[in-house]
């Protein structure tokens, strides 16, 4: 019995060893040259801190098998090219991780003295266009983000200049750059321009609480916050770039994620020899949480995404992507008839959207170069609806209807770039053509008209409504030089662009939006660089205000011009080792032609960061501004299983309305700081901390005579315009706690997450907010007098809201790679 116990023991031991032993996974990917993009052969790949490597093949394809699962860094070398380290990979047994890595040319040809020197260009982000005011985000600084719950756009706030929305307790994912206001950032994925980022997405601004992007393809993320590049338009404070990665060409594979929001299921790999492709589904369940916990609010959303690569031949490759969303936030009566809950459903629309954005694009090769050709098509439909004594969350009544909006926004794109390289010399130029149609029917009952006890009024209504459609073309034309002199010890890049569309009146005069731009960056020494860019940018103004039109039906904006903003940047760049890298940086925006409410006098650019929708009003373009101020940002990648990234950001912004007086703008937060590292432990524990801090910004304080006279009508408080900014709301700490734990099987791997999102609980700001008192049956409103409620509601009882209180939100998922 005892000899039989010990042979099964022996078995065990060996099987469990052998379990083990089978535990291993892999890595793949393609090499290229950066100027050319021709494919590399022979490179040698390998792991840092173990003898696992391998060379890339005739098809500058590699692939490293027998990989203990853990976090590595990815070297790469070839004779004439810098070193390239990608930091932070992680290996698992469920997927294997694919790249598409691109290797600089070297100036100093093969002299191994300098490669010591050299190889702290790993770190680098910046190129000769962008010399400064670049970031870089890997997609393991994404997934491991602490509070950021695969978020892109919530990830983002990590970086210097930065901010989150104010005063919404970090809710939102609208990104204030340096001042500039949600509606002032584009963002490209693969090239192809995605005007809607966002669930439930503010028309005219992009923001939204829940990204729409799927983390599982994206390769890294880069964000430009000046030196923009000629080929980019309309930017005046961002632009994201989001790299998606291709297919696994070896195997089928894929993941289950599922979090405290949401489940996400994401497939990929390859349909043919030449062929692959990545495909998404996500779907929320917050409104069943909500309805448990007894929130009137019930935000429901879909996403989906997919990529297809297919090399046609060895010098062309095609690429479709694909993005889409369905939105529906809606109510329902709450559980508790708090004062709350009571202001969520009277101040907000509810909303139905939906969106896409289509892409198809061709790469090819050329004897010193390379062209891109791309077609999209994007399309955002928008309907809002808004009705007065919502108080259960089932109005329909349309005599208490407040709003009705129902807009879409179409636009099909053909962008063509041809790029040319000539020993030091990189030539970039191209066109882009658009052709766009909007249309909005617009029912907006702003302002009710109030009687007093004897009749008399005291305030006439103001109504919006119009039905309006538009269709007209856009075009533009970019050119952009560079240079690399005294062996890449300095590098010059000049550039510019003009745009014109077939729609404003002095659309066409695109001598008008002519946009130079240049940089520089000259290499102090070998760990330091002086950078240094101006440039002039324009925006066409949103379709928003364009589209409008008053009582009469006139198109009253259609005289708008761009807006312009100007930009001054210079800073230091210091690498003192191979994983670190220090940036300063000193910036000045000037905004002109900015669009200003012709019925509140106030600029737009303080608009974008709530629900609903922007610009759909008369406006003028006497709006000015300016935003400026000061960078120190210091990242260590993956060095000792530690890595950490630490920003401090000081600035001012302001704009002047129509009395040309400059008042700090709603983005005004003076001091950002964000500080996010991460441990790896052994056995596959992973540890990351976060701490964000953003400077209190100001508010216009409410008016609280009007706010009671048309509360029962509009639902919400009236501000005080007449003191526009003139109060600011205190600074917001907040600290994020994320542990991850992997568990390798032989085929698979569970990944299980707690994220905590301000583990101190800390306050967070909110805006001060108006409403009325209802009665304990919540059947009508409390009365000083005991009766109903009179028509100026002066004898309601007000109550203003303060919703500052921090609480400690804790959340746990987990990811199975299959």
């Amino acid at each position: 019995m005892a000899r039989s116990f010990k042979f099964v023991l022996f078995i065990t031991v060996l099987l469990f060893q052998g379990a083990v032993a089978a535990q291993t996974g892999s890595i793949s990917g393609t090499l290229r040259d950066k100027t050319s993009q021709e494919v590399l052969v022979g490179a040698t790949i390998r792991l840092e801190g173990t003898s696992l490597g391998t060379s890339s093949d005739i098809n500058g394809i590699f692939r490293l098998q027998g990989i203990p699962p853990k976090t590595y860094n990815l070297t790469v070398q070839y004779l004439g090219y810098e070193p390239l380290t990608r930091y932070n990979v992680v290996v698992t047994v469920g997927n294997e991780q694919t790249f598409n890595l691109e290797l600089e040319p070297s100036k100093s040809g093969t002299q191994l003295a300098e490669v010591e020197v050299k190889v702290r260009k790993s770190v680098k982000v910046a190129s000769t266009e962008t010399p400064l005011s670049i970031q870089n985000l890997s997609l393991e600084e994404i997934k491991s983000n602490p509070g950021g719950n695969f978020d892109i756009s919530k990830v983002v706030n990590v970086l210097p200049g930065v901010a989150g929305t104010p005063g919404g307790g970090g809710f939102r994912n609208d990104l204030i750059i340096r001042g500039g206001g949600p509606s002032e950032n584009v963002y490209y994925l693969d090239g192809v321009e995605i005007p809607v980022l966002n669930h439930f997405s503010t028309q005219g601004a992009a923001g939204g609480p829940v990204g729409m992007l799927n983390v599982s393809f994206i390769e890294d993320v880069t964000l430009a916050t000046s030196a923009f590049a000629a080929k980019y338009d309309n930017p005046l404070s961002g632009v994201l770039q989001f790299k998606q990665r291709d297919g696994n060409p070896n195997r089928v594979q894929g993941n289950f994620r599922l979090s405290s929001s949401e489940a996400a299921l994401t497939t990929e790999g390859p349909l043919g020899k030449n062929t692959t492709f990545l495909a998404s589904a996500r779907r929320s369940y917050l409104q069943f949480l909500f309805q448990a916990i007894g929130l009137p609010i019930r935000p429901d959303y879909w996403d989906f995404q997919y990529k297809i690569t297919h090399k046609i031949n060895a010098k062309t490759t095609f690429t479709t992507i694909g993005l889409g969303a369905i939105d529906d936030f809606f109510f329902a009566a709450p559980k508790e008839t708090t004062p709350e809950n009571l202001y969520v459903l009277s101040s907000a629309p509810s909303i139905r959207q939906w969106n896409y954005t289509q892409g198809f694009a061709l790469k090819h090769l050329t004897e010193n170069g390379f062209w891109n050709l791309t077609f999209s098509r994007n399309m955002f439909d928008n309907r809002l609806d808004q009705f007065s004594d919502n108080f259960n969350g089932d109005q329909t009544d349309e005599a208490k209807r407040t709003l009705g909006l129902n807009s879409q926004e179409i636009e099909n794109k053909l962008r063509f770039d041809y790029n040319v390289y000539l020993g030091d010399w990189k030539i970039s130029y191209g066109a882009v053509a658009q052709y766009v149609k909007y249309n909005n029917n617009t029912l907006a009952r702003i302002r009710p008209e109030v009687r007093d006890s004897a009749g008399n009024i005291i305030q006439t209504a103001i109504t919006s409504a119009f039905d309006t459609e538009i269709a007209f073309g856009k075009y533009g034309f970019f050119g952009q030089v560079n240079r690399s002199l005294f062996n890449d010890r300095l590098a010059i890049s000049v550039g510019a662009r003009a745009d014109g569309n077939t729609f404003t009146d002095q659309g066409n005069d695109i001598w008008r939006t002519l946009s130079p731009r240049a940089s520089a960056s000259f290499a102090l020494a070998d760990l330091w660089k002086i950078n240094a860019s101006v440039g002039r940018y324009f925006k066409i103004p949103q379709y928003t205000v364009l589209g409008f039109r008053d009582n009469t039906g006139a198109l009253v904006n259609r005289d708008l011009p761009y807006i312009r903003a100007d930009h001054f940047v210079a800073g230091l760049e210091y690498l003192p080792g191979k994983t670190t890298r220090i940036t300063l940086e000193g910036f000045y925006k000037r905004y002109t032609d900015y669009p200003v409410s012709e019925r509140t006098g106030i600029a737009l650019a303080n608009q974008g960061a709530d629900f609903g929708i922007i610009g759909n009003e008369a406006v003028n373009a006497s709006g000015i501004g300016r935003s400026y101020g000061a960078e120190l940002f210091f990242q260590q990648k993956l060095r000792r299983n530690f890595f950490f990234t630490g920003s401090y950001t000081l600035f001012w912004t302001e704009f002047a309305g129509a009395d040309g007086k400059y008042v700090a703008s709603s983005w005004d937060n003076r001091h950002l700081v964000s500080l996010t590292g991460g441990y790896k432990f052994r056995r596959n524990w992973e540890l990351g901390v976060k701490y964000r801090y953003q400077g209190g910004v100001p508010y216009t304080p409410l008016d609280l005579e009007a706010s009671q006279r048309n509360y029962v009508f509009v639902g919400r408080e009236i501000l005080d315009y007449s003191r526009l900014n003139q109060e600011r709301l205190g600074g917001a700490g907040q600290l994020d706690i994320r542990i991850d734990k992997k568990w390798n099987f032989k085929r698979t791997t569970f990944n299980l997450y707690i994220d905590i999102v301000n583990a101190l609980a800390s306050a967070t700001p909110s805006y001060p907010t108006f409403t009325l008192q209802r009665n304990a049956d919540n059947t009508g409103f409390a009365t000083t007098d005991g009766k109903t409620l009179a028509s100026d509601a002066s004898n309601g009882i007000p109550i203003v809201l303060d919703d500052s209180a921090g609480s400690v939100i804790p959340n746990i998922g987990f990811i199975f790679e299959f």
